[in-house]
């Protein structure tokens, strides 16, 4: 029994002995919404910087999936996306301001699974020039979730945790401390630190049938590499089709990615005559079948306090580095014009950062940082979570690059220095400190009057 348990249980004997028991809580309601937002044109791909081209096709469709709840005072659209990153703060209010009016939806976060085979995404653009890809994808995102706001009902949620290693932390720290990109790992050499921790939340009707399974793990999606330019959602699709073939046609698999800063899959960035379709679909398999084997022994349960707390904060962080000089070296390196241009954007963008903390009836937290955090961050907010449950989500209501930990801004090595670290060091730390405050507020463990 956790300690919140705990708690309860002790509340209803008092309640007991005083004749007093508080009033009947809404509903715990919940529904399910799924969208192929794959762009109907050939446009840049995210990810890799030496690509060929532009995408000559679609591999495997990309999608947003939503997961509607309801307390019955405040309603949560969480929304996963096949892409890169979530859209640009513009973009995504454009939603939120939507479905407000037209779905009673109180707060939308977004999340992407980070496939680097999936289009490019700015964070702003001029009036007029967002692409038609996008624009369409906003409006498909907004009437999926207007969609499930017509088919909310009582739900049951139940999680559970597994464990499988698809892949290893890429960056091997020498004795010396010095770093080394370890960008492979096909013979599955033991590396440190990392998060093999399957999280699922399995949500059910009170008929029994599921209506979501949420898969949190922590990997980057990048088993395709830059000679691959057909739209796909990488491991994380396969995942989630073995996950929604088992479970049946009223079942959406969500992939809530973690904290995968620095964990890269064994087989990174293979070619296609490597067999990387291959190697793809067996990766996102082995996922699949263990987050299949929680999901199935998870036994959901109707909420004792059916509660939807969610916080969006955002915290101010300075850039790390001199601009100028970071553009510079890209020019030196014989970087093309248009991608330091796109660079000159990226890290002119003011680093608010929204830290976004949720708590489901008291017991189930989600914190959600809005870029590439390593993955010792989704592991200590774990571990300080108040909560009897908890999952962490990378690339999460915005992009502001990666944050490593203090330790590894030292150390070095890709992710930790340069143009793809450019808040200030100690942001990620931060916003840790910020989630598990916040949820301590939440929980009413942290007052604020003396």
């Amino acid at each position: 029994m956790t300690r919140f348990s705990l708690i309860a249980s002790a509340l209803m004997s008092l309640a007991s002995i005083t004749g007093v028991f508080p009033a009947a809580a809404a509903d715990f309601q919940a529904a399910t919404a799924k969208t192929d937002i794959t762009p109907a044109d050939l446009v840049s791909l995210w990810g890799y910087s030496d690509r060929s081209s532009p995408a000559t096709g679609t591999h495997d469709p990309l999608y947003a999936k939503v997961l509607l709840l309801d307390d019955g005072s405040t309603r949560l659209a969480w929304v996963t996306l096949d892409l890169g990153r979530p859209f640009g703060s513009q973009s995504m209010n454009l939603v939120r301001d939507r479905v407000k009016g037209s779905a009673g939806v109180t707060h939308v976060c977004f999340s992407a699974s980070h496939t680097h085979s999936a289009p490019s995404i700015d964070e702003f653009y001029e009036t007029g020039k967002r692409p038609a890809w996008e624009t369409a994808a906003l409006d498909r995102i907004a009437v999926a979730i207007e969609s499930a706001a017509t088919r909310l009902v009582p739900a049951l949620i139940g999680t559970g945790d597994g464990s499988v290693l698809i892949g290893h932390n890429r960056r091997f720290v020498r004795p010396d401390g010095t770093v080394k990109m370890l960008w492979r790992n096909v013979t599955k050499m033991p590396t440190h630190p990392l998060d093999p921790r399957v999280g699922v939340i399995r949500i059910d009707n009170r008929d029994g049938n599921t209506l979501a399974v949420v898969v949190n793990y922590a990997c980057h999606p990048v088993v395709f590499g830059p000679d691959n330019l057909e739209y796909s959602a990488d491991f994380p699709g396969a995942t989630a089709e073995v996950v929604e073939a088992a479970l049946g046609p009223d079942c959406i698999c969500l992939y809530l990615q973690g904290a995968p800063g620095d964990i890269n899959p064994y087989y990174d960035k293979m070619k296609l005559e490597e067999g990387a379709e291959t190697l793809m679909r067996e990766t996102g398999r082995q996922l699949g079948e263990e987050a299949l084997r929680v999901a199935k022994a998870v036994v959901p349960t109707e909420p004792m306090t059916p509660e939807i707390q969610v916080s969006l904060e955002t915290r101010h962080f300075n850039l790390r580095y001199d601009t100028t000089d970071l553009l510079e070296q890209l020019r030196a390196r014989g970087v093309n014009p248009e991608t330091i241009e796109r660079y000159r954007a990226y890290l002119a963008t003011p680093m608010d950062c929204v830290v976004t903390t949720v708590l489901l009836n008291r017991d189930v937290a989600v914190m959600g940082m809005p870029g590439e955090p390593f993955v010792e961050f989704g592991l200590n907010f774990r571990d300080r979570a108040p909560a009897a449950v908890s999952y962490f989500a990378g690339y999460c209501n915005g992009y502001f690059g990666y944050f490593p930990t203090i330790r590894a801004a030292v150390e070095g090595g890709y992710g930790a220095e340069g143009i793809t670290s450019r808040v200030e060091v100690g942001a990620g730390e931060a916003m840790v400190d910020m989630a598990v405050i916040r949820l301590l507020k939440m929980q009413g463990l942290l007052k604020s009057e003396p």
